[in-house]
């Protein structure tokens, strides 16, 4: 029998077409304005590849087996909240022993008054300097651990793989490192490090194996997929919102709203499990470390206080936490937020394309970071000792007696405080419950210079090399925007009824919201952390105003982040034009493919020459095939008309690649500067290279638009994983002598495959032949090329899917379609390519 061959790369087999390579580079080049640097993302495999190695392991599954299962998802489920909440203890008690230790230090030497102000500044740039080296060393290891986390894993849950985001050596990067980012000053937060953290532990811990520590060897073969993986990292990110502000229910809506793409009501139910059993393990430890009594009711970790109006302001039956009358100024305070966040996220990001274009070289990201620590260490320090201003000390309300102690009363008499210097030197949970409850009057200077400052070093820290957090010091930088209002409606129009405490937590909802641009979950997590639902309504409120005003100039700030890494994420709905694309004007008919029976070296030729991560199994139409269907008569012109119908309704690759090389030959014709489009292969100037349009399409090579029937999907760690069994039988002997392995030895590499790079291939006999149809997914879902492709997109996001086959109703193959053909940038040039036609 004649040997099957894989098409060469100069075929039909596109090793760089850039829209069905799976690992390209998300926009194909870089942009004309912002050249910053691509790089490749590959898709999550959350289908379910129904071959027979699965089909045989399901059907041995009994009641027993999945009752046992079920029981061990809640189990899980307890146990990564309990080890979330641990580690949430451990950093925040490390945390607060670095800075009880750094503060009693300085505020030993500042208030001895025979030591230099100069000496103190040194000692408090060794402390925070020191601190910082340990963070930038962990970093520096892994990578992944710098910023909060967030962005990655709403990438990760929507099915990206962003390389070492859920290991174990990430964990301890993370959480160790943003101890020490926190400690050493930098206006940075240790929340969502936290989510990043619980999310870790949800990877991990279901797999009962680590990379790190050696491979464990268990009778244990349950969520051993990227499916069942998906469900526990989004518990684990609930739990880490859990445990950080002592909001379960705002974890579970936090995953859903700004992490998880897929969701279930069973989901439900067990993530917002995992979120208490973390809330409940923090409290049992925090209750017995802090009030000797364990088990009692203790706040997660930032206690917001209780807001009451037993204050020295006015008397009791005088205020009021808030009127109806103050809504209209909760809606001034919101659009103002959002403006301020909409301003935020641009400098951010001017900031974060200048890091990716000049500061490449990691030696750069570390100096700058050293900088960011040292600017941030002076000017706290030369605040605190300048423009503090002396106030009368009122005890706290609504707080423990020891939050007392925050108060520093830096060069002024007996009975007053420096406002400055007890906002700049405290930890930012402090310097919040002193502006959310301190009944005395900080300066309008005082809050309007630390609002600045905090809000510049604050916008210029958030990217650094270092773990670190935007939610408490979007809170804190808020607060004292709305603590200004606060004070200003109090001081100059004589309004002392509304409890001041208010108009801080609605600036920081206002600020946080018009930076992050979440709605339900905030809303959820500042009721739960300030324990007063009478702030509902606004609280909401306002949050949609900050987002809605946000909005009209940019994206939230995970949003944006994840859009200069380039990846491919797609949004919750498509953009509107794409009703009028079908799949056919999205997907790319260059393939890459594979014969129902290969031989091994033409599998290992296809492995290394490719970065594709599945591969159709086809076989070869022969146009000479006789027509079987009914043919018609010269009086049946029905009959005819339904045959011409036929022939003109069937789509193939050839007409598709003509099409696509059509628009390329028209739009070329155009001078430079009326091409409506640039391709992704054009150079910066919108020039096409020396290659001919036809060969860069393949259509001039008649062979590279073979007719090929689909049979179904295997993807490139199955075939690994045959080569490395030895599954493959002799040409001159029957597929039924080929070896069988089950669904267990198929995926015991999981979730690290082996690359065909690492495999000894010495003794290979690459004339044996592989029958791949007992492993390959002969039923995934697949489209018509005419079916609309907002409904490939919402088939495509619903599910999970990493490929998509596009097969024709004669059963060939169109093309795939993946991730990168849906995000939006890819929408809008075919849309744009369309308009040519």
């Amino acid at each position: 029998m004649p040997m099957p061959q894989i098409c060469p790369p100069t075929a039909n087999c596109c090793t760089n077409c850039c829209h069905d390579n799976e690992t390209m580079p998300l926009l194909g080049g870089s942009d004309e304005n912002n050249e910053l640097p691509s790089k490749d993302y590959e898709s999550l495999d959350y289908d379910v590849c129904y071959n027979r190695p699965y089909v045989d392991r399901i059907k041995h599954i009994t009641d027993r087996d999945a009752t046992v299962k079920s029981l061990l998802t809640w189990i899980l489920a307890f146990a990564i909240g309990a080890i979330t909440g641990i580690i949430a203890l451990f950093i925040d008690s490390i945390v607060n022993l670095l800075n009880n230790l750094k503060f009693g230090t300085i505020d030993a030497t500042i208030q001895d008054t025979e030591t230099n102000l100069g000496f103190s500044l040194l000692y408090l740039l060794l402390f925070n300097l020191g601190f910082v080296s340990i963070a930038i060393m962990l970093t520096v290891l892994e990578p992944v651990a710098a910023g909060s986390g967030i962005p990655e894993i709403k990438c990760y849950l929507n099915g990206v793989k962003i390389p070492g985001v859920v290991r174990a050596r990430t964990l301890i990067s993370k959480a160790v490192g943003v101890l020490f980012s926190v400690a050493g000053g930098l206006f940075v937060g240790k929340e969502g490090p936290m989510i990043h953290s619980g999310a870790v532990v949800g990877a991990g811990v279901p797999q009962f194996q680590s990379f790190l520590c050696g491979r464990f060897q268990f009778i244990y073969d349950h969520f051993r997929s990227d499916r069942d993986k998906r469900d526990f990292v989004s518990s684990g990110a609930a739990a880490g919102v859990a445990a950080a502000f002592g909001a379960p229910i705002g974890g579970v809506l936090f995953s859903l709203e700004e992490g998880s793409s897929f969701w279930n009501q069973s989901l439900t139910w067990r993530t917002l499990f995992c979120a208490m059993s973390a809330t409940f393990t923090l409290n049992f430890f925090l209750s017995g470390i802090n009030l000797n009594k364990w088990g009692t009711y203790e706040p997660g970790l930032i206690n917001f206080g209780v807001f009451t109006c037993a204050n020295n302001e006015v008397s009791e039956n005088d205020c009021n936490l808030w009127t109806a009358f103050d809504l209209l100024i909760f809606i001034v305070i919101a659009v103002f937020g959002g403006l301020f966040g909409a301003l935020f996220n641009a400098i951010n990001t001017r900031i974060t394309k200048l890091r990716m274009r000049q500061f490449r070289r990691r030696r750069y990201r570390i100096l700058e970071t050293f900088i960011i620590a040292t600017a941030t260490t002076v000017v706290s320090f030369v605040a605190a000792m300048s423009f503090g201003e002396c106030k009368p000390f009122t005890a706290l309300n609504g707080t423990r007696s020891e939050e007392g102690e925050t108060i520093r009363t830096y060069f002024c008499p007996d009975g007053t405080y420096n406002d400055m210097a007890t906002l700049f030197f405290n930890t930012q949970e402090s310097a919040i419950k002193q502006l959310f409850h301190q009944p005395a009057t900080f300066g309008l200077r005082t809050l309007s210079v630390y609002f600045l400052l905090f809000y510049l070093l604050c916008c210029w820290t958030y990217g650094c090399l270092v773990p670190s957090g935007l939610f408490v010091p979007s809170l804190l930088c808020g607060a004292a925007y709305g603590r200004f209002v606060g004070n200003f409606l109090s001081q100059y129009l004589g309004r002392t009824h509304v409890y001041s405490g208010t108009y801080a937590l609605i600036g920081a909802a206002a600020f946080l919201g018009g930076v992050v641009r979440m709605t339900i979950s905030l809303t959820v997590i500042l009721l739960e952390s300030t324990n007063e639902i009478s702030y509902g309504l606004p609280i909401m409120l306002t949050l949609m105003i900050a987002k809605w005003v946000g909005d009209l100039f940019n994206h939230g700030i995970y949003d944006i982040h994840i859009h200069l890494k380039r990846v491919p994420l797609l949004e919750w709905e498509p953009p509107h034009t794409t009703d009028t694309l079908s799949a056919k004007d999205i997907v790319e008919p260059n393939l890459s493919y594979i014969f129902p029976h290969t031989r091994l070296q033409s599998i290992v030729s296809l492995l290394r020459t490719t970065a594709h991560n599945a591969f159709p199994v086809v076989t070869v139409n022969h146009h000479g095939a006789t027509d079987r269907t009914m043919t018609s008569t010269g009086d049946n012109n029905m009959v005819n008309n339904n045959l011409v119908y036929r022939r003109n309704s069937v789509l193939t690759r050839e007409s598709t690649s003509r099409e696509r090389s059509r628009t390329l030959s028209f739009e070329f014709s155009l001078p430079t500067n009326q091409r409506r489009v640039r391709l992704p292969f054009t150079n910066e100037m919108g020039e096409l290279p020396n290659e001919p349009v036809d060969e860069l399409y393949n259509v001039s090579d008649e062979s590279s638009c073979k007719s090929l029937r689909f049979h179904g999907i295997i993807l490139r760690s199955q075939l690994v994983s045959l080569l490395k069994n030895g599954v493959s039988y002799a040409s001159n002997e029957p597929p039924d002598t080929q070896p069988n392995i089950q669904y267990a030895e198929l995926n015991a590499d999981y979730p690290r495959f082996d690359s065909i790079h690492d495999l000894y291939l010495g003794n290979l006999d690459g004339q044996r032949l592989v029958d791949v149809t007992p492993y390959m997914n002969s039923a995934p879902y697949r489209v018509d090329p005419t079916c609309t492709a907002t409904h490939v997109f919402n088939l495509f996001r619903t599910l999970g899917l990493r490929h998509l086959p596009v097969v024709s109703n004669t059963g060939e193959i169109i093309g795939l379609i993946t991730r990168h053909n849906l995000v939006h940038s890819h929408l809008k040039h075919c849309r744009q390519r369309q308009h040519i036609l």
